[in-house]
């Protein structure tokens, strides 16, 4: 009989820590949810970021060719006019 009373115990105490380790689990597994949807939007952001300055970028290398300026200091190089005459021809 005691050894009844033991086991009751036992496994009402298991019992009891299985339903806290599970209340832990779920809410360990919320934050990560969590952390993992921000990280997901964050990755949005800079993807946008990174096209925008993409576009900013080509955009300002286009000014910098036009730019007379900019032309007599840093003249094209010779294989650079080739190439490109050929791509026109």
């Amino acid at each position: 009989m005691d050894t009844l009373v033991k086991a009751d115990i036992f496994f009402f105490i298991s019992s009891i820590a299985t339903v806290i380790l599970t209340i832990l689990l779920a809410v360990l597994l919320y934050y990560l949810i969590k952390a993992a949807r921000n990280l997901h939007k964050l990755s949005e952001v800079l993807k946008e970021g990174y096209k925008d300055s993409e576009d900013f970028v080509l955009d300002l290398k286009d000014r910098l060719e036009n730019n007379l300026i900019f032309k007599l200091f840093f003249p094209l190089s010779r294989s650079r006019r080739r190439n490109s005459r050929s791509k026109t021809e």
